[in-house]
């Protein structure tokens, strides 16, 4: 059954702006495309990390999944977390989880300010 609650938002919120801003030339058009990416990788680890945690069947280490959150796939994560129900009591992992948002929401916040990286406008 799908659960639709604040994190779809969440996560529809920060695409959309991503995808907008790269459009209208603020932000670095592939940067849209690696969250989106990212998301879709990670939202499906999470699915696949929770089949096999039902079946006691082998897991995807902590650490492949903080790797795809990293490299833009929080927003997937983070409704990955919500529909499955998955890796949401495990403090030490959501601490950790939750930095890498900071520190994505940082650069976002940054980037009008630097533009290099992700921030460097297209052409």
């Amino acid at each position: 059954m799908l659960r639709i609650d604040w994190s779809w938002a969440a996560a529809a919120l920060w695409l959309a702006g991503a995808a907008t801003l790269a459009a209208v030339g603020v932000l670095a058009s592939w940067v849209a495309v690696v969250y989106a990416t990212a998301s879709i990788a990670a939202f499906a680890a999470y699915a696949a990390d929770k089949s096999q945690a039902e079946a006691e069947g082998r897991r995807l280490p902590e650490r492949v999944l903080h790797v795809l959150e990293a490299m833009g796939g929080w927003p997937g994560a983070l409704v990955a977390q919500r529909q499955f129900r998955h890796k949401t009591r495990k403090v030490r992992f959501q601490i950790i989880f939750w930095l890498i948002v900071a520190a994505h929401l940082g650069v976002a916040a940054a980037c009008p300010y630097f533009q290099v990286g992700p921030c460097q406008r297209d052409g």
